[in-house]
């Protein structure tokens, strides 16, 4: 009988295990939750889970620089996959304290707002239209907000959150999708050194370091132009420091194409012929979401 499969994530209720059982719906897997992104790598690198579940870009924020540092400085874990999820937050709270005499929530009872910083800032038009007045305060993380609301009654305290973290502490989802863009989606990635197989996931994609031999003139485009006239198509090319000195990066770059097709070991070829330094992240299948 083979061992079950485990993966880490951040907390119970967040974003993150929403995403997470989304992916693994049909599946039989331990979830393991860690409190912070560091406990999340480190249980899949010290062979504690098989894989980790990590935010890695976001439609409003863009990409988390925290997580690809993680990534590429912290560990040595290979991306086995990425989906992509709704990032939803709904405004959360006792509906018994909260509610006005019309039936509906009332603003001015509320006297503060939690979440976890990057999703109150994603619905701050919401809180300025509707909660002026309330005070604000970041914690860790989503789920932990709306944890602080369920073991503090009285207190006239909401917390934005998903609708997974409200029913697992039985609270009242107050309003829905307070976020400030519909198409608020993060992208999530699978690492770590137990392989994942989707035969039929729709896209495959590789993702890479490049690292420039020096400075000079022309280097990017020569590196570009491998793809280029290959017609391979670049999904995402970023710029991170190195670490090593000031003014010294690498290429994040993520390839819509397989490392099994003949294109794309070519051009990791002639780019490493002009001298450039190459470190594989992960060849794996790319899913939508398709709730």
């Amino acid at each position: 009988m083979s061992k079950r499969k485990s993966v880490a994530l951040l907390p119970k209720g967040t974003v993150s295990d929403e995403a997470v059982r989304y992916l693994f719906r049909n599946e039989d897997v331990e979830f393991v939750y860690c409190k912070m992104i560091a406990d999340v790598f480190q249980s899949t690198a010290k062979g504690l889970t098989d894989w980790s579940v990590i935010p890695i870009e976001n439609t409003i924020d863009g990409s988390v620089s925290l997580h690809i540092d993680w990534l590429v400085h912290e560990v040595d874990l290979p991306i086995r996959a990425e989906w992509v999820y709704p990032s939803i937050q709904n405004l959360i709270g006792s509906g018994s304290e909260l509610i006005g005499e019309n039936g509906k929530w009332d603003p001015s009872k509320i006297t503060k707002v939690m979440s976890h910083p990057v999703a109150m800032a994603q619905c701050l038009q919401f809180i300025r239209a509707n909660l002026p007045h309330a005070e604000l305060e970041t914690l860790s993380s989503t789920a932990e907000a709306v944890r602080m609301v369920k073991n503090s009654p009285g207190q006239g305290w909401a917390a934005l959150g998903t609708r997974l973290a409200a029913s697992e502490l039985e609270l009242d989802v107050l309003e829905e999708a307070v976020t400030d863009h519909d198409n608020n989606y993060t992208r999530f990635l699978l690492v770590g050194n137990t392989p994942y197989e989707k035969p039929e996931a729709p896209l495959q994609k590789t993702s890479i370091l490049v690292t420039l031999p020096e400075d000079f003139p022309g280097g990017l485009h020569q590196l570009l132009s491998a793809f280029a006239w290959r017609r391979i198509n670049l999904s995402k090319i970023e710029s991170r420091p190195t670490k090593k000195k000031l003014g010294n990066y690498y290429f994040y770059i993520d390839i819509e194409y397989s490392l099994d097709s003949v294109l794309l070991p070519a051009a990791i070829a002639e780019i490493e012929a002009i001298g450039c330094q190459v470190r594989l992240l992960g060849s794996y299948p790319s899913l939508p979401f398709e709730g």
